[in-house]
């Protein structure tokens, strides 16, 4: 019968003291993990970032559901054929599930000798020495809630994890819990800006819409009243209906293109943005054109938060300003994120009279979303100059 595994106390921080080699790569993990709000973009940086630090062949990641498996769980050092060969993750058994219910690190010298090891399926890479540390919320209390479980297997060294990589994993767990932790506000604070995104749509239906239907159904109704006894002005009250039947086509296809921010995750930035101004250029008498340039992939979050300026800018700029062109141009920069310009030719304003009349144009929209992601916004506008409104964001 196999030996019992040894699993891992406390370590004594004391007693197995990192190298500055080690801490300077636990904090350049660290600034990996805190560039991306994302939640699971910061579970893959945790995971690629503990493979990486330890010298490990393999590295997982996985966070807890509650039925006793795995809501998520990411992988590094395993390819996508690999994994998908694999099949499904243990939930009620194996050292990973086990690992679920626990609050101190494993280590194990060959995790095949484990009572809890069950075996693998055939696709499955063969692992031999494991360390596993679960990531904790961070209290002090007994009742510790384990955010996730970070595993890693086959040390590239050959002699298996030592007392100080364990204390290097705790580390990193500790700062990953705090990554995690953020990761998990910004996506819940983005789910309740879109439900005040789509309560912001819903009221411009309702106002731009259906006020331009009422409209027109009450016109359509003069002119049937008028087409026997005054034929000129019943011709002249159907040139009003198809005036009033265009403009709420025009808003409603306004509102459809606001409603479609899935193509942003199918097809990339640049190619929605010119999807977009292209159906707003046909849309509307005024010219809306677009141009893009030296424009990399951005991280998922400022990619979101560029469309959702561009559309605002464009929003204002079509509705409000009484442009006759307005020009979306997306620039790359240097330090690999990208600059969005918005302008328009229309009548300007002056923002700080804007400002005090308690109107904002959404322009607190836009600032709260650049800010969201590190970026900074400038808008340039006077009366009858015209608007400028640009955006910087940075990069990965």
């Amino acid at each position: 019968m196999p030996a019992e595994p040894h699993v891992a106390k406390p370590a004594d921080p004391s007693a197995c003291p990192p190298s500055l080699a080690g801490i300077e790569a636990v904090s350049a993990a660290v600034l990996a993990m805190s560039r991306h709000l994302e939640v699971r973009e910061v579970l893959r940086r945790i995971t690629a970032s503990a493979r990486s630090l330890l010298g490990a062949q393999y590295a997982a990641l996985g966070v807890p559901d509650d039925h006793g498996g795995f809501a998520q769980f990411v992988v590094d050092g395993i390819t996508d054929e690999q994994w998908q060969a694999i099949g499904p993750l243990p939930r009620q058994h194996g050292v990973l599930a086990l690992m679920l219910h626990r609050t101190d690190p494993t280590r194990l010298a060959d995790v095949r000798k484990a009572p809890a090891f069950g075996g693998w399926p055939a696709a499955h890479p063969d692992m031999v020495d494991f360390l596993g540390m679960p990531i904790l919320d961070g209290s002090d209390s007994a009742a510790q809630e384990i955010m996730g479980v970070i595993f890693l297997a086959n040390k590239e060294a050959g002699d298996g994890f030592t007392d100080q990589d364990e204390e290097l994993l705790r580390i990193l767990a500790a700062h990953a819990a705090i990554a995690l932790s953020n990761a998990r506000l910004y996506e819940r604070s983005r789910e309740l800006t879109l439900a005040g995104e789509r309560a912001r749509i819903a009221h411009d239906l309702h106002d731009a819409v259906s006020q331009k239907l009422f409209s027109l159904r009450l016109t359509a109704k003069a002119a049937a009243t008028l087409v026997e006894r005054d034929p000129a002005r019943a011709r002249a009250e159907l040139a009003e209906v198809a005036r009033l039947a265009a403009e709420a086509a025009d808003e409603l296809r306004a509102v459809v293109v606001e409603l479609r921010p899935a193509a942003l995750e199918e097809d990339g930035l640049v190619a929605t943005l010119a999807s977009q101004v292209q159906v707003l250029d046909r849309a509307h008498t005024a010219a809306v054109d677009f141009a893009a340039d030296g424009v990399r992939a951005l991280p998922q979050a400022q990619e979101a938060a560029v469309l959702r300026v561009a559309q605002e800018a464009l929003h204002n700029a079509l509705r409000h300003a009484d442009a006759q062109h307005v020009r979306v141009t997306l620039t790359g920069t240097p330090a690999r994120g990208a600059v969005l310009r918005v302008t328009d030719d229309g009548r300007g304003f002056d923002p700080d009279s804007v400002r005090r009349a308690g109107r904002h144009l959404g322009l607190v929209s836009m600032r709260d979303r650049a800010a969201a992601v590190g970026g900074r916004l400038t808008l340039d506008s006077a009366p009858g100059k015209g608007t400028a409104v640009e955006l910087e964001v940075p990069g990965a």
